[in-house]
């Protein structure tokens, strides 16, 4: 039988939500421009590799005007460690440029002006629409929400474009910017990539993939 997906959505949101009560966005920051440095640094990077860098980095450069300020060398050695750095550096200054030359010193408020700035995709614009201005604009997808959307038959797409949209069609509004912490803690947790921990899963009674990695063992469910 077919899964209902709209149902199969509102039980993984239920047993999610109770099981991961705390879940947030895992990127420290105090305001939009640095979850929206932050994010950048974070593609192909840990978000706790993340953390410890921009411990520093937020020490060291307090905004814009001081990002664009250094060398793009400088700035390369300051993220290093997360990977893709002359990129990541060379996204960072131009975002920053922009920000300082057309929104006046400030983050844009929209999906269009977000995704003007370098280095910004939807994932990232995503990620600061919901988590700095608390504005649902679409769902934030990364690895882990890829997975678990694909795992428990949310979505038969591949592309985070594709998945974006079937969860927007599943999940009610409401649930767009927290959807993405509670997989992702799911994801991290239980769900993972290799050897996904099916007999502890709130989830294994529901999901269509448990059968592959455990197909005669019994499911927990709540």
């Amino acid at each position: 039988m077919p899964i209902d997906i709209r149902k199969q959505a509102a039980t993984v949101i239920r047993r999610l939500k109770k099981e991961y009560p705390d879940a947030h966005c895992a990127l420290n920051h105090t305001n939009a421009f640095e979850l929206l440095i932050a994010t950048i640094l974070s593609a192909q990077c840990t978000d706790a590799r993340v953390n410890i860098v921009t411990a520093d980095l937020f020490r060291k450069y307090c905004g814009p005007e001081a990002f664009v300020s250094v060398a793009q060398t400088e700035l390369e050695r300051d993220i290093h460690s997360t990977g893709f750095f002359r990129n990541k550096a060379r996204n960072i200054q131009a975002a920053c440029r922009r920000i300082l030359d057309v929104y006046g010193g400030q983050v844009p408020k929209t999906m269009d002006d977000l995704l003007s700035l370098g280095g910004v995709a939807r994932k990232t614009a995503n990620v600061v629409m919901g988590n700095a201005f608390g504005i649902a604009s679409g769902v934030v997808v990364d690895t882990h929400v890829s997975r678990l959307a694909q795992r428990l038959g949310l979505t038969n797409n591949k592309t985070p474009e594709k998945i974006e949209k079937d969860l927007e069609q599943a999940v009610p509004k409401k649930n767009w910017i927290m959807l993405p912490h509670w997989l992702i803690s799911h994801g991290r947790a239980i769900c993972i990539a290799r050897s996904p921990k099916c007999l502890e899963c709130v989830l294994a009674d529901i999901c269509p993939s448990k059968k592959l990695f455990f197909p005669d063992n019994p499911t927990k469910t709540k």
